[in-house]
């Protein structure tokens, strides 16, 4: 399901416009890019976590040059933990 398909779902299954139904969407994402990025995390009880983790600086082997070792620079990497009702919705 992409974000259009999201917001047709919704829109039909709540009394609000689809354009109200995307500025809400838009809000939510915004607002959890600006609050991962000051280190922040976003729980959504029950659903799950947004939150960030650090990943160090490495070696690694170069695809092209399989002999050849390269340094990765260390990077922030977004993660998701799934929630209790999330869990069990799927078993």
């Amino acid at each position: 399901m992409n974000k259009a398909e999201l917001i047709e779902t919704i829109t039909q299954k709540i009394t609000l416009a689809r354009k109200d139904v995307e500025a809400v969407l838009d809000a939510f994402e915004e607002t959890t890019i600006a609050t991962l990025k000051s280190g922040g995390e976003v729980t959504l009880t029950g659903f799950g976590t947004f939150m960030t983790k650090r990943r160090e600086a490495r070696m690694g082997v170069n695809p092209q040059h399989p002999e050849e070792r390269i340094q990765i620079p260390a990077v922030t990497v977004p993660k998701f933990k799934a929630g209790k009702n999330l869990k069990e919705a799927l078993k």
